[in-house]
């Protein structure tokens, strides 16, 4: 990568004075593209005991619970094992406070059917069909039927209700859910065209119920704030991440940046291991340093390479 000058790289000035400028390119990890498909799928690092686990998941068709501190690359392990078995999208269902699997599995717009239905009674016209109004969650549309499983993050568990894991054992069990707004519809009436989480178009679901054919690669995320009960745990393989080495840090680095940056990052890597030690710090935060160095940012500046290289936890 060509490094720009020290001055180079300041786009913002702080001095009032508008001026042209041209963003310089994002970080890999950093760009995006409208189509999901066409982005740049970043390499993954995995030790060969920790792609046995994964394999067993897969093999037992059970869900895989990742543990690890933040920054371990317990979320970016789903989307690459979506990549590299050619699983489509990576459907996403993230973890807050209020989340329900009801939620996740579908959701009905029933005001939006009452007014819709209203306004074409109005004009005289057919009511639109119910399934108009019901869009499957990112777990619903995991449950979907295909010849092909789909891949699906819940990400960071642990954020949600006690009551959530256990909420899921159901479906875990049985890979289907039924929708009941659509099981109470008159037999001529079973077949109902629904949306789906990933706006690829919609799914004919009979009867209310969607049952998958091949259970979806599960992966769920924890960053180990709480326990998980036994039962949901029984249903899981477990996988601990542990923080990456100087060496494997060093992998790290020249898988996402190259040898040319590796050769002047040692200094971030010993500054980063030490912090590290004092609070959490996450990987990505490292090659957040090194590509500043690799663009031309003088890092020396304490300031600076504190804003770059914040502790997660514990005093700054």
């Amino acid at each position: 990568m060509t490094s720009a000058s020290e001055a180079d790289w300041r786009i913002f000035r702080g001095d009032g004075l508008p001026r042209p400028v041209t963003l310089p390119p994002a970080p890999p990890w950093r760009r995006f593209s409208p189509t999901p498909a066409v982005r740049p799928e970043l390499p993954y690092l995995i030790q060969p005991e920790h792609a046995d686990v994964v394999n067993a998941s897969l093999h037992l068709r059970r869900p895989l619970l990742v543990t690890g501190p933040a920054g371990t690359g317990k979320s970016s392990l789903a989307r690459a094992v979506s990549h590299e078995l050619r699983l489509g999208e990576l459907l996403r269902w993230s973890i807050n406070s209020r989340s329900t699997v009801r939620e996740a599995l579908y959701q009905y717009d029933a005001i939006g059917r009452l007014r819709e239905t209203t306004l074409s009674r109005d004009r005289g016209e057919s009511e639109p069909s119910i399934g108009t109004f019901i869009r499957l969650g990112p777990l619903g549309t995991a449950l979907v039927p295909s010849t092909t499983p789909r891949a699906l993050l819940i990400d960071e568990m642990d954020k949600g209700d006690v009551d959530l894991p256990n909420d899921l054992l159901t479906v875990f069990e049985e890979g289907y859910f039924d929708i009941p707004e659509l099981t109470r519809l008159p037999e001529d009436m079973a077949d109902v065209e629904v949306q789906t989480a990933d706006h690829r178009g919609s799914v004919t679901v009979h009867q209310g119920r969607v049952q998958c054919a091949e259970f979806p690669v599960v992966v769920i995320t924890s960053n180990g704030e709480r326990e998980f009960p036994p039962a949901f745990l029984r249903r899981c393989v477990r996988l601990a991440l542990q923080v990456p080495d100087a060496d494997r840090l060093r992998a790290i680095v020249t898988a996402h940046l190259g040898e040319e940056a590796l050769s002047d990052a040692e200094d971030l890597i010993d500054t980063f291991v030490h912090r590290r030690a004092l609070g959490e710090l996450a990987t990505d935060q490292l090659l957040n340093a090194v590509f500043l160095r690799n663009s031309g940012v003088n890092l020396n500046a304490k300031e600076l390479l504190k804003a770059v290289l914040h502790q997660l936890t514990g005093e700054l």
